[in-house]
């Protein structure tokens, strides 16, 4: 499909016939001060007016969607930027709407669409997007109290409530981050800096790594994130500080298997830092077995941390909260607000049990947050965080939480997990499909594979070929993996409105270009005498 094949109409591109024609790149030298730009009393009526604009432009370009993408290649979209001249503004806000629909909203991919099963990226509830917009134009930074005032106490108090959503315990606090990635990285830091405390009364925060840093070893499941390879290298422990525990037959971490190689790493010399458990693997949508492997860390002495930035949901889930038991009991937990509670990225969170333990991202500047102020009851929540300045991303689920509520957002989570289960069944009873795992979750794995084709490496082709095929076509969006060296395919499934029919329209496609391609590879003499 072409690039521009679903355009869509823009502010002031009608013209007096009723077509649609192409915004010219009216190029000028802008006349007006910047004091004429800035979101303030005087301009409030030009605030208004251009966020009715784009509020337009994107009803429009939604309205208008009838597949999750275009089908454009990355060589096609970028010949139109090349006339961009960044140095030369536009010459309203009606020729940039056109211009960022030409070169963004024609072929973003849009998550909404019933046909999209790729990523973990949800479609977004109405209240916090309009969270979004107060948000951002009042522009208020969530470091000091200076800087927010009641935008720390509505961050402090979601907080609060989840916590007891986890069941961390009264001495637990959190803090909002960018997401999974952040939050693990979090996690890894206070583990670290807080076993060099307790084993050596070694301050890392003051004095550096301890000269034993190297007999550090952190325990996740060989499904995990890779945010925890990527956290074990920024912390300066390496990627080989990271040990890899074999998943049982439903890709959670096996019990034992994490027994043994605790042992191992003992008997070796070296230093048990963190286990990293999962609550939602990426591919699999698997939890691991919490509660032994809570109980496993508090016999060890070990921390625990629990990566639920998927399996959230369930924290608000009217059916399903108990597949969480166990989590009460880490050190630190993640969560992803943007991945099951449908809200707009990034708005994720990380919690630790005591909180003392955020002290460790605590420094004091005298300009900023200076110790003075901590001592008179100031609440600055940058003295736990990583970041200084940082947007009040927690508005987003407080306006979701105040006009939906935990209970509705909940059962959306729990309609994907029930559509997961109907769509295992439909794989089940396709010929040409084997799904490799039933799902926990919402994700599930599988690989188009006839029965009567035995060449494996050809089925690993065509299924790559099929994601490719889909993309191209943009009529529908679905996600690949590799396991065991193999090629898959992945659906995962984050939209409460994608039904049962919707994935048996995708599972269509999926056979008829796998059929397709295996026909033109199986016969090319056929092929070559069409053409």
């Amino acid at each position: 499909m072409s690039a521009m094949s679903d355009s869509t109409p823009t502010v002031g591109e009608l013209n007096e016939a009723g077509s649609i024609s192409r915004a010219p790149h009216d190029n000028h030298r802008n006349p007006l001060p910047i004091q004429n730009y800035l979101v303030s009393k005087r301009n409030l009526e030009a605030y208004r007016q251009q966020i009715s604009q784009a509020v337009a432009q994107v009803q429009a370009a939604i309205a208008t969607k009838n597949q999750p993408f275009t089908g454009v290649l990355p060589h096609e979209l970028a010949c139109l930027f090349q006339p961009v001249n960044l140095d030369q503004p536009l010459s309203s806000m009606d020729a940039v709407l056109a211009e960022l629909t030409s070169v963004y909203l024609n072929d973003a991919v849009y998550f909404d669409q019933p046909h999209y099963v790729a990523h973990l990226n949800c479609p977004v509830v109405i209240p916090a997007v309009v969270a979004e917009l107060i948000l951002s134009s009042i522009n208020s930074s969530v470091d000091t109290w200076d800087q927010s005032a009641g935008a720390t106490l509505i961050e402090q108090s979601l907080l609060d409530w989840m916590v007891q959503q986890i069941g961390l315990g009264p001495q637990a606090d959190g803090i909002f981050t960018s997401g999974g990635t952040q939050s693990n990285l979090m996690a890894l830091l206070l583990a670290r800096d807080s076993l060099c405390e307790r084993l050596w009364g070694h301050s890392v925060k003051h004095q550096g790594l301890p000269a034993e840093y190297a007999r550090f070893r952190i325990f996740t499941s060989a499904a995990s994130h890779f945010s925890v390879q990527k956290s074990a290298a920024i912390l300066g422990l390496g990627y080989n500080a990271v040990v890899p525990v074999e998943v049982d037959p439903y890709f959670r971490m096996d019990q034992q298997a994490l027994s043994n190689a605790l042992t191992s790493c003992r008997d070796a010399g070296n230093i048990p830092l963190a286990v990293v458990a999962t609550a939602g693997t990426t591919d699999y949508g698997s939890i691991d077995p919490l509660p032994v492997i809570a109980d496993l860390c508090q016999q060890q002495q070990v921390w625990l941390h629990v990566d639920a930035a998927y399996g959230c949901g369930l924290l608000v889930s009217p059916r399903h909260r108990h597949w969480l038991k166990g989590i009460e009991q880490a050190d630190s937990v993640t969560v992803d607000y943007h991945k099951s509670f449908f809200q707009p990225v990034s708005c994720g969170a990380f919690f630790a049990k005591q909180k003392q333990h955020l002290k460790t991202v605590t420094y004091h500047a005298d300009y900023l947050n200076p110790l003075s102020q901590q001592q008179e009851g100031t609440p600055n929540l940058v003295d736990k965080s990583l970041q200084t300045t940082r947007r009040f991303d927690a508005l987003k689920l407080w306006m979701s939480l105040r006009s939906i509520g935990p209970e509705k957002i909940g059962e959306g989570f729990d309609r994907v997990l029930h559509l997961a289960r109907q769509t295992h069944m439909l794989l089940l009873s396709e010929a040409d499909l084997r799904p490799l795992h039933r799902p926990q979750l919402s994700t599930l794995v599988f690989r188009f594979q006839p029965a009567e084709v035995s060449d494996q490496d050809l089925i690993d082709d065509i299924n790559v070929a099929i994601r490719k095929a889909l993309a191209r076509s943009g009529e529908a969006m679905i996600a690949a993996t590799k396991v065991a060296g193999r090629q898959y395919l992945k659906f995962t499934l984050l939209n409460p409105a994608t039904t049962i029919q919707d994935v048996q329209q995708v599972v269509k496609a999926i056979k008829q270009h796998g059929t397709a391609l295996l026909n033109t590879r199986l016969n090319p003499a056929k092929k070559e005498s069409a053409a």
